[in-house]
């Protein structure tokens, strides 16, 4: 058990408060329960209707539902055409798959370093990393900001490269106006119980481009069809189907979808919800100078999945890993979102060393992730923000 931070000192709150929760009422329930009942649990009337639902939601003219996030960063990245002796430019500052998907395809990882105010990868070095092997980036749009999508949309047309924009932390956030989902040549969404809505797990591809969408469809299920337009023999009947690609089993539930479709009808008052956490945290922590706030970019009306905060250790005695240790004896309950995902073993064994994004290491030695989802209470908040300003004040220098 972690000792109280402060010698003598009662923590902030009795009972434990953890970053992330999902939010789950009594429609939601009844419509999987609905599907349970129905007689399509997988590969059903759900999944169309979900796909449908994001098109709506997002503008795109095309998505394609799958089991999980890093199902559609790989099936992304197999559209984009990654494969052996190709390259993807991703930031480090990132769950694993964003730059697992090309490892899966045979291709070789690039990383960029980050804008050290908005966290999002830097175009910049974006363009530095490009060589002839380079087939796709992968912006993440990391807390939930939109990356700067304009600029790397340029980088990509004027290169002949792919751009798929992961967004995981963004359903809901809008870019200049227009909905994440329909900007990008691709754009990837993740349904894990901490985002913003959850279907359990789910994921899915929005795109606009018919040729990328035809693909997506035969990745998600084994690289099987059975629409005679591409057949290459003649059909033997009204069960016949043909494998014309590797592909694989990505397909999801109806299940999820009904869960998923429930969540989004709620969407817009969890983002509300999120925006006033967001509100909040950053009035009081503006005004403390040991504490560095994320930078909001104008071009991003943001639907916020983290909240990150960011140390100045020079004007502290406690390094973040003491911090976050702190907090944890205030009963406030923080994450790391993440470890530079080059920092790995396994990155390290295919020969990626440390000191590749200065930017990205730097942050990741100073941040942490503070409780934000819609269930939060303001009492909730009230105690993240008190623990922080009890600790900067002990801990100061």
């Amino acid at each position: 058990m972690v000792k109280p931070a402060i010698a003598g000192g009662s923590p902030v709150r009795n009972t434990k408060l953890y970053y992330g929760h999902q939010f789950v009422d009594q429609a939601d329930v009844k419509a999987v329960e609905e599907v349970l009942t129905s007689d399509y649990l997988t590969c059903g009337p759900k999944v169309v209707e979900l796909e449908k639902k994001l098109c709506a939601l997002t503008g795109a003219k095309y998505a394609v539902a799958v089991s999980n996030g890093t199902a559609a960063l790989h099936i992304a990245a197999m559209a984009a055409g990654v494969g052996a002796g190709d390259e993807l430019i991703t930031t480090p500052i990132t769950f694993a798959a964003s730059a697992n998907c090309a490892l899966y395809c045979g291709g070789r990882p690039v990383f960029a370093d980050i804008n050290p105010n908005t966290y999002n990868i830097d175009p910049v070095s974006v363009q530095e990393k490009i060589t002839d092997h380079t087939k796709a980036v992968v912006a993440v749009d990391f807390t939930g900001q939109a990356a700067p999508l304009d600029e790397l949309l340029e980088i990509c047309r004027r290169k002949g490269i792919v751009l798929i924009e992961d967004g995981a932390h963004s359903i809901g956030t809008k870019y200049k106006g227009k909905p994440v989902g329909s900007i990008a040549d691709m754009t990837t969404f993740s349904f894990h119980p901490v985002k913003t809505v959850t279907g359990g797990e789910g994921g899915a591809v929005l795109t606009n481009r018919g040729d990328l969408y035809e693909k997506l469809l035969l990745y998600r299920s084994h690289g099987i069809t059975k629409d005679e337009t591409f057949y290459v023999n003649e059909s033997h009947g009204s069960w016949y189907h043909e494998q014309i690609d590797l592909g694989y089993n990505y397909r999801i539930t109806d299940i999820q979808c009904a869960l998923i479709l429930s969540q989004i009808d709620k969407l817009s008052q969890f983002a509300e919800r999120r925006r006033k956490i967001v509100e909040r945290y950053n009035e009081a922590f503006l005004q403390i100078p040991q504490l560095f706030v994320q930078q909001e970019i104008p071009e991003s009306d943001t639907t916020r999945h983290l909240y990150i905060l960011r140390l100045r250790p020079e004007m502290l005695t406690i390094d973040r890993r003491g911090f976050f240790d702190a907090m944890a004896a205030e009963n406030i309950c923080c994450n790391v979102h993440y470890i530079p995902v080059y920092w790995h073993p396994y990155y390290e064994k295919l020969g990626y060393k440390k000191g590749l994004c200065p930017n990205a290491e730097k942050l990741y030695e100073e941040m942490m992730s503070l409780p934000i989802y819609y269930s939060l209470t303001d009492r909730d908040v009230d105690d993240v923000i008190m623990a922080v300003r009890k600790l900067v004040d002990y801990y100061k220098k």
